[in-house]
């Protein structure tokens, strides 16, 4: 009687080749090349082919490089949609006059791409950072009291307008320049780590005559968004300013 040969068994879930290893999973090795079966007679032949093993080390090693390659490919990419939004921003408030010319659809427009920024503003307490001291030039406003929009233009502050700030002295200066160069500065109280309460103290005509506050110039500011280059801020009564660095050295009169 012919011996039998027993199936090969089945290559299923139940029949576990690849097992964990004590520090990591295993490498999982693919064999390319068909199983062959030997007859039971045929005589037992050492592999010419061996695998060794990698060790807990280096797959941690790779593991790690691995994360590190992914956190740096996902940064790049956010910093690179971050700077679109503000280019997309500084686009589309260039033709605006500061804000004066913005129609309602434009300034709804300029609000949805400033909240885009705002969601991705990587300086969580700006009252603390070194990035916030300095002279900003005004981009962009919906404030009616700076803009002046029912006045004639000959009677509106047609020149640039600057707003400085320095975190270690919580002073903060308006300036407007051409043509009537007014002044107003104020002290900044914090009330939590991106809103202040705004205290004017002093006031200065055509930039040569005093006027000091009698406590009825108060407000309140919140700084969104916040880098090197812009800011973004918003008033207690909703309206919206954006700002670029001009100066970071400018201090402001105490």
């Amino acid at each position: 009687m012919g011996h039998q040969i027993s199936p090969p068994l089945p290559l299923t879930a139940n029949f576990p080749l690849l097992q964990r290893s004590s520090c990591f999973l295993d490498h999982l090795v693919f064999l390319s090349s068909p199983i062959k079966h030997r007859s039971i007679y045929s005589s037992p032949r050492r592999s010419s082919l061996s695998y060794h093993k990698p060790s807990c080390h280096r797959i941690e090693k790779n593991a790690r490089l691995q994360r590190a390659r992914v956190s740096f490919f996902q940064s790049t990419k956010s910093d690179g949609f971050e700077n679109n939004l503000k280019q997309e921003l500084l686009e589309t408030i260039a033709p605006l006059d500061r804000g004066a010319d913005a129609t309602l659809e434009q300034q709804e427009r300029v609000d949805q791409i400033a909240r885009k920024l705002e969601a991705v503003n990587k300086v969580n307490e700006p009252l603390k950072s070194e990035l916030l001291n300095g002279k900003w030039e005004l981009l962009y406003t919906t404030s009616q009291s700076i803009l002046q929009t029912k006045r004639p233009k000959i009677l509106r502050a047609n020149g640039k307008i600057y707003q400085a700030i320095n975190v270690d002295t919580l002073r903060a200066q308006n300036m407007e320049t051409w043509p009537f160069f007014n002044q107003a500065t104020a002290n900044l109280v914090p009330l939590n780590a991106r809103r202040v309460a705004v205290k004017f103290d002093a006031f200065k005509v055509l930039g040569l005559i005093p006027i000091r506050a009698r406590g009825s110039g108060r407000g309140q500011l919140e700084i969104t968004y916040l880098d090197e280059e812009l800011r973004i801020s918003r008033g207690n009564e909703g309206n919206l300013f954006i700002l670029r660095m001009v100066d970071r050295m400018y201090r402001v009169p105490l």
